[in-house]
């Protein structure tokens, strides 16, 4: 494909866009709401891990029967679930009813994230990956940023149900545009290819995936330490509001996916392997000097390296997912295994920080987080190849 085809794109980016945009706005206020329901550390972690959990198990269903089945049949049903399950969260009333919300609220996700990024992948041309991918996250990343600080200003002048309802319009808008913009299936760049040669061993016996999925897990350990616990370490320790709760969050995710673009330029004309390895340096320093943080203007500077490093590093690593999932021409299966890593790496950082909260001290989980990426990094260099994809493109 030499040319990126504009209408289906700009559909999946306003569309998740608007959804994310919408996760994004409840998502930072679930910890504080949670602990006000009476939640200890390990239940909080508990209700971001069951989305994790429930995620990561259908997350190689949805991924594989897309590169059989086309991706629309999967992506508008997605939506709608995502506005069901909003309206749950308005008339939930305790803390075991959250985890089951968000353990439905996995399953959803997992319909929606590999699949929409494997289309994405399916109509990017050769050559513009990291282009592609850094301006296709950017949706996510302004979505993310947007979220929290839109959450926060409604929860503080509003109430948080009236946060719940915004998530569902928002879904219901990515509902609409998919449903009567995105082409039939039929005639999906997925369904007019051969056969896909994927199959899941490749996981234990591919070093090159290995890379990239120990990576993206590690760096989404870190992600879900900082969301599932900088608001209550924010609330507990600097009685931050919610607003000034939801700008901290909002901060890194919106400075991340603003140099989306340019470093996935910049990833399709040097070293991907060189832009991954600095990314995740940085994103190591940053989350250990939370430990530091001794006011709330420390907790921004680490935040602002954190987003960074992540601007930095994920578009050059989704560049090298979209190579591997054209390759073998099963680009559902390799986001999904992408996205599967993203779901452990979540669910693995809110019990990090839940266990350090209830056992040791909260602080305890940043270092923890910083010594996982560093390991992962180093990983991901002995396990990637260079020069592997110029050798196949030759």
């Amino acid at each position: 494909m030499n040319k990126l085809d504009k209408k289906i794109f700009g559909t999946l980016f306003f569309s998740i866009f608007a959804a994310v945009t919408g996760v994004g706005i409840v998502v930072p206020l679930l910890p504080v709401y949670a602990h006000d329901l009476g939640a200890s550390g390990l239940y909080i972690a508990l209700i971001f891990g069951a989305f994790s959990l429930s995620r990561t198990f259908f997350l190689p269903y949805f991924g594989r029967l897309s590169d059989l089945k086309g991706r629309k049949p999967f992506i508008v049903p997605g939506f709608l679930a995502y506005a069901l399950i909003s309206v749950a969260f308005v008339y939930s009333k305790s803390v075991d009813t959250l985890i089951v919300i968000r353990f439905f609220h996995g399953i959803a996700s997992a319909m929606l994230m590999p699949v929409i990024q494997a289309y994405i992948g399916d109509i990017t041309p050769k050559g513009r990956e990291g282009f592609t991918m850094g301006l296709f996250n950017m949706s996510m990343f302004l979505g993310l940023s947007l979220g929290p600080v839109i959450g926060g200003t409604l929860k503080d002048h509003f109430s948080l149900q009236g946060s719940f309802l915004c998530m569902g319009l928002l879904a219901l808008i990515g509902f609409f545009l998919s449903l009567f913009l995105l082409p039939p299936k039929t005639s999906e760049p997925a369904m007019t290819h051969g056969k896909n040669s994927f199959s899941w061993k490749m996981f234990f016996t591919d070093r090159h995936v290995v890379g990239l999925f120990l990576f993206r897990f590690a760096y989404v350990i870190c992600v879900g330490i900082i969301w599932g616990f900088i608001p209550l370490l924010a609330d507990m320790e600097f009685a931050a509001s919610s607003s000034l709760i939801g700008i901290l969050v909002m901060l890194g995710v919106l400075i991340s996916g603003l140099i989306h673009v340019p470093m996935g330029y910049l990833a399709d004309r040097i070293s991907k392997k060189l832009i991954v390895t600095v990314g995740g340096l940085l994103v190591s320093y940053a989350v250990f000097s939370f430990e530091w943080a001794e006011r709330i203007e420390d907790l921004v500077i680490a935040t602002v390296f954190f987003g960074l490093g992540g601007g930095i590093s994920m578009p050059a690593l989704m560049a090298m997912a979209v190579f591997e999932g054209s390759r073998i021409n099963a680009m559902g299966s390799i986001m999904a295994l992408m996205t599967i890593a993203h779901s452990l790496g979540m669910l693995c950082g809110a019990l990090v920080g839940g266990l350090m909260m209830d056992f040791f001290q909260l602080r305890w989980a940043f270092p923890l987080g910083a010594i996982i990426m560093v390991s992962c990094t180093v990983f991901f260099l002995m396990g990637t190849h260079p020069q592997k994809q110029e050798i196949i493109k030759n």
